[in-house]
């Protein structure tokens, strides 16, 4: 019966996922704002909400610290399915097509990891109300980059060339993004408990391994709309929105201070995740590096030098946190 519900409830997810990038490509040509802006804004903002429910969870729960580590940890695997996006695309060397396109979304993301990251190192016991004013920082650093990025975003002109004849107003395509944004936010608490269930009965829910494959489990529609996106051909909209997951995750960090009555949601935070919070922000340099730069060499044929040095980064920050016995 259990391994049941994982399929049903995986189904589902992949499904929205598919449909929020289908949705959010048909907004972006609609509104005339841009892939990359509608993938760091909107595909972001619902990809992401099943992280930000899961620290709300753990506050109810009584163990804040269990979802600060796994959100730092989401920022790592969001810049491991930037690798991924290489290897999808490889014919038509997706993040070559899209270099020098994501400056400002690619620091906007260290940016954010940077505070958050820092403000957990410090702890910063400086309250407005029962709010952290570290929570509050991230909350106004989120803005203003919203702000910015809605002024700078430029349009490719393959975009401004694009048709929208044909395609679903924009006020269905609103909907139907809600609803597969909905159908996310209901379903994924579903499938993260059935998969530490799996996790459970199988023996792996204790330890490094079971906390791991559950921080996986919880980047999903992340995954599968970063896939989507790819083999749609829509390679903004596909890095848009991981950069924009990683801003996002920070700003959820401060959004759940509001809930938070013990004190402060960051204070409550182990410093020792400050080692997954750089591990995350070299990984987001890394990338924003690899975005800015011509690089015409490739690791193998199949895989950009740049996303190999990801993936790289990624198994060996891995085994760092491994080694420190932390969970992400």
């Amino acid at each position: 019966m259990i391994w049941i519900e994982f399929i049903v409830s995986a189904g589902l997810v992949v499904i929205a996922a598919v449909k929020l990038a289908e949705y959010g490509d048909i907004i972006a040509i609609r509104t005339g704002l841009g892939r990359a802006f509608i993938g760091v804004i909107l595909m972001a903002s619902a990809t992401s909400l099943p992280e930000f429910l899961t620290a709300i969870n753990s506050i109810r729960l009584g163990i804040p610290d269990l979802s600060g580590g796994n959100i730092f940890g989401a920022n790592m695997y969001n810049m491991l399915l930037l690798a991924f996006i290489s290897i999808i695309g490889w014919r038509e060397r997706a993040l070559r097509v899209v270099v020098r396109r994501h400056g400002l979304t690619g620091g906007g993301a260290i940016l954010m990891i940077l505070l958050a990251t820092f403000f957990v190192y410090v702890n910063l016991d400086i309250k407005i109300g029962w709010v952290g004013v570290d929570s509050l920082l991230l909350i106004a650093a989120y803005l203003v980059l919203v702000r910015l990025l809605r002024t700078s975003t430029t349009i490719s002109d393959e975009e401004r060339q694009e048709s929208d004849e044909g395609l679903p107003t924009l006020k269905n395509a609103l909907l139907w993004f809600s609803g597969a944004a909905l159908v996310l936010v209901l379903v994924m608490p579903w499938l993260v408990r059935v998969a530490n269930d799996i996790a459970d009965l199988t023996g792996l829910g204790e330890g490094f391994v079971g906390v791991a494959l559950l921080a996986f489990v919880s980047t999903m529609p992340e995954l599968v709309a970063t896939i989507a996106a790819v083999r749609m051909k829509v390679y903004d909209l596909a890095i848009g929105n991981l950069f924009g997951s990683n801003m996002f995750n920070m700003f959820a960090l401060g959004l759940v201070d509001f809930l938070f009555t013990k004190g402060r949601f960051i204070g409550s935070i182990s410093p020792e995740f400050v080692l997954v919070g750089f591990l995350g922000l070299i990984m987001n340099t890394m990338a924003l590096i690899g975005n800015q730069s011509i690089i015409r060499r490739r690791a193998l044929s199949f895989l950009e030098l740049d996303a190999a040095v990801l993936i790289l980064t990624f198994i060996l920050g891995m085994i760092l946190i491994y080694q420190r016995g932390l969970g992400i």
